[in-house]
């Protein structure tokens, strides 16, 4: 299946797109996709839906994120070989990890708004990985059990921040808008093999960003093994697994970095893609203003 929730921001409805790539409304049958619609048996019943059944809903609401009810927003760090060596960094001997706030979540068609003092913002198209089952300390032949399914994440950056200002990573990820999630979580029934997923990602219809999941350092399956025994991964938590080369910074001779004004379209194969406007910090910009 394929979950999202779709309408303006706070009013978002649960929908499930059916065999032809129509949105169908879910809220006669749930208030909303939560941790425990992704559980076993909340995934289970919706299975059980037949999806001509359901209303269908207008062409072209804003997709807000896949579910609600995120307690962690976990990161993993120099993941593809390749990227860590175009960062001129070492290869990790274990997953780094890292988080994102969650107030950086976004929809997949929303606006990224470069925060007060950012010179150097980067894109990072990531597997996001969605828990359904409480994992803590499990094995890695375990893991893909307790997975709920996967989506397009991109793990925006500003690298003045992570990288200049000293202190953690997280101070240069956590930004609000840095956290783009969806258009969809599909589920992880259609997603047979995690590790044989291609991501891209474009900039003003530039291509920066090709790889393939294959690459991956740590696996899925490594990762929420390792993850699980430094704290309980809970259902609705999101793993974003790592990025291939191509960002920003590793540009050459010179890094490219967002300006306003431009425009990321990302994607990964079966997961959908997303088409992100880049703004200027103003304080307008924010839902809560």
């Amino acid at each position: 299946m394929k979950l999202l929730r779709l309408g303006p921001r706070g009013q978002e409805r649960p929908a499930l797109l059916d065999a032809q790539g129509h949105a169908r409304d879910l809220s006669g049958l749930l208030r909303d996709i939560t941790p425990r619609t992704l559980s076993p048996e909340g995934l289970a019943a919706l299975r059980a839906v037949d999806p001509a059944a359901l209303p269908l809903l207008p062409e072209g609401l804003r997709p807000g994120l896949p579910w609600r009810g995120c307690r962690k927003f976990l990161c993993v760090g120099l993941n593809y070989a390749d990227h860590a060596a175009e960062a001129g960094m070492a290869l990790p001997t274990e997953p780094i990890l890292f988080t994102k706030q969650l107030s950086s979540l976004v929809g997949a068609q929303d606006t990224v708004v470069l925060p007060q003092g950012a010179t150097k913002g980067d894109w990072e198209v990531e597997l996001g990985v969605v828990i359904g089952r409480t994992a803590r300390c499990i094995e890695p032949e375990e893991a893909l059990a307790h997975v709920a399914g996967y989506c397009v994440v991109n793990d925006v950056s500003e690298r003045s921040f992570q990288l200049e200002r000293g202190g953690t990573w997280d101070k240069g990820k956590g930004c609000d808008t840095f956290g783009p999630v969806g258009p969809w979580l599909v589920t992880a029934d259609e997603v047979p093999d995690p590790q044989a997923l291609d991501l891209w990602l474009d900039v003003n219809g530039q291509r920066m960003q090709t790889g393939n999941t294959r690459t991956m350092v740590f696996g899925v399956a490594a990762l929420i093994s390792t993850i699980s025994r430094y704290c309980t991964l809970h259902p609705g938590d999101l793993i974003a697994t790592g990025t291939p080369p191509g960002v920003g910074m590793g540009m050459k001779p010179l890094p490219r970095f967002l300006q306003p004004g431009d425009e990321m379209r990302l994607g990964i194969s079966g997961l959908g893609e997303q088409r992100l406007p880049v703004k200027a910090w103003d304080r307008a910009l924010f839902d809560d203003q």
